[in-house]
């Protein structure tokens, strides 16, 4: 749903408490001179981007504070508007004018002043971040009093009328400004999810873990936390690597507890289930890791020829917790046979997610011992085939063959 709001509206909103923060946004980066191009954008009628909101009456386990302020609880019988995207500017605009939640120390960056001298032009900014030694009374007018009557009427008191029509020009500019908001209103996290990824692929790296996190699991648990402790507990063993791949840590931990490797499905689980079965999805990681090193010589990470090809062995190896599934002779010669197939057939070279749902499904029933062979299909390679092909080295036939 889209929408404008203007800035008092939006900073009651945020006093009020039913705008807020989630946990998986980053803090609030901008430096002063940019916060002061976007006041003189706002006061100039230039587009500076919109709002993205998610309403939701969800309450998120963890939260961000806006910036230096500690924004109050939201009344449970309202719903929340977390902010996806528009976190910094939201933060500016509130740093600036808000007069209600006092800190100890104004960071310079929330100090706007409006140059009463400067020429107005389409192009140079007639606003400046000063820190209070630099500011000259009769040049530099504060617009943090603009929203504040008491403030304003102090601020303004002394000048000549031409310079007060100039100021009220300003204020006016400011209170009429409209914010455009697109609201989403959805109970479905997993469509939030993916609002999320596809906003932040315009630059800034979307943390999956901590947007699962911050929804789904609990305070005495920490996913991050976890993995963290897992690459520890693999290190020794070459695949410390594992603990800074979230995204492949968090395919397997979805295709072990959710028959599906896609974030999307681990999204919708449980948090209970996920953190009482997360032994077992460790278990089935380690167990697949003990296959590679044991059965193909494979000794790190980074010598394994497709990262997600760790997603079925651990399908097959999440036993129950601390104790390992095991596998049967035949088994193994069928597991072996997938993973020559899957690396000189290329299969997860493209539509990865598609094949590996394919292949849990079938290690799963492998395990279960619903089949005895896997469907994988043959590669024909003739005589001339390592004659023939060019190796590089992101080539996954390269790392086969070294």
């Amino acid at each position: 749903m889209a929408d404008q709001l203007h800035i008092r509206k939006i900073m009651e909103e945020l006093v009020a408490g039913r705008m807020r923060v989630p946990n998986f946004q980053r803090g609030f980066v901008w430096d002063p001179e940019r916060v002061a191009y976007l006041m003189d954008s706002i006061y100039k009628g230039y587009p500076f981007g919109s709002i993205l909101l998610w309403r939701t009456k969800q309450e998120l386990t963890h939260e961000r504070d806006l910036g230096p302020f500690k924004l109050p609880q939201n009344d449970p019988s309202y719903p929340t508007d977390y902010i996806l995207d528009g976190q910094q500017r939201i933060t500016s605009i509130f740093g600036v004018f808000q007069a209600d939640i006092k800190l100890t120390e104004r960071p310079l960056w929330s100090n706007i002043y409006y140059d009463l001298n400067a020429p107005y032009n389409a192009q140079d900014s007639s606003f400046m971040a000063l820190p209070d030694e630099e500011v000259d009374p009769d040049r530099h007018f504060p617009i943090k009093s603009l929203f504040d009557p008491v403030a304003y009427r102090k601020e303004t008191d002394g000048y000549d009328p031409d310079t007060i029509a100039v100021i009220d020009k300003l204020q006016s500019k400011f209170k009429e400004a409209l914010i455009p908001v697109q609201t989403i209103d959805t109970e479905d996290k997993t469509a939030v999810a993916i609002v999320f990824e596809r906003v932040n692929q315009r630059g800034v790296e979307l943390d999956t873990v901590q947007l699962l996190s911050a929804w789904t699991w609990s305070g005495d648990f920490d996913l991050n936390q976890k993995f963290e402790e897992l690459a520890q507990d693999l290190a020794p063993f070459g695949f410390k690597d594992m603990g800074s791949d979230k995204d492949l840590l968090l395919r397997c931990c979805s295709a072990i507890l959710a028959n599906d490797p896609s974030i999307e499905a681990l999204i919708g689980l449980n948090g209970k289930t996920v953190r009482e079965s997360f032994e077992t999805v460790i278990t089935g990681i380690k167990g697949a890791i003990d296959f590679l090193r044991k059965n193909l010589g494979i000794a790190a990470l980074s010598n394994l020829p497709y990262d997600n090809l760790l997603v079925p062995l651990s399908v097959f190896f999440a036993g129950e917790p601390t104790k390992q599934h095991q596998m049967n002779d035949g088994q193994r010669a069928q597991i072996l046979k997938w993973f020559w197939r899957t690396c000189f057939g290329r299969r997860l070279n493209s539509q990865p997610i598609k094949t590996l749902r394919e292949d849990v499904v079938d290690f799963k029933k492998l395990k279960e011992g619903t089949i005895k062979v896997l469907n994988t299909p043959p590669v024909h390679l003739d005589h001339e085939f390592f004659m023939k092909i060019i190796f590089r080295l992101n080539s996954v036939l390269s790392e086969l063959s070294s």
